[in-house]
């Protein structure tokens, strides 16, 4: 018998609990019936993220980014495609730094883009620089 999970839904932010032999079968939120995984990084902001990692039985892998930097722009389609690798295993979010101020500060981000990794609600590993999908796959794997 598998072990059940819990997962904040990334439309409605409702925790579903499944069990995790059923995290590949294309789950969907038992609140507003959106697909729990959807292969793209999803944005959240700090409310938002906080329901994510706190609620959430999932690893988190954060990009921390801001719409003015160039190395930022240039990470996202990888960070995108290593979404659709990583889950359902792994949440892929983005934050923007610039729309939160305080989290980005609380959590000591210097430099973007940052990747940081939450597991059980604490992180685990961070990585500033821009990289490719395969290095944040590689990178998000050697971690977990």
């Amino acid at each position: 018998m598998s072990q059940a999970m819990h997962v904040v839904c990334p439309s409605c932010d409702a925790v579903n609990r499944l069990p995790s032999s059923r995290l590949s079968a294309g789950p969907k939120c038992g609140k507003c019936h959106a697909a729990l995984f959807a292969g793209q990084p999803l944005a959240l902001d700090e409310a938002r993220f906080a329901r994510h990692l706190s609620r959430s039985d999932l690893p988190l892998l954060v990009d921390f980014w801001a719409s003015w930097c160039g190395p930022c722009k240039m990470m996202a389609p990888a960070f995108a495609s290593a979404a659709v690798q990583l889950e359902p295993a792994v949440r892929l979010v983005k934050v923007n730094t610039e729309e939160a101020q305080s989290l980005s500060g609380r959590l000591g981000i210097r430099s973007i883009p940052t990747l940081v990794l939450f597991r059980g609600g604490q992180e685990i590993a961070r990585q500033a620089g821009a990289m490719d999908a395969g290095s944040i796959v590689g990178w998000t794997r050697q971690h977990l």
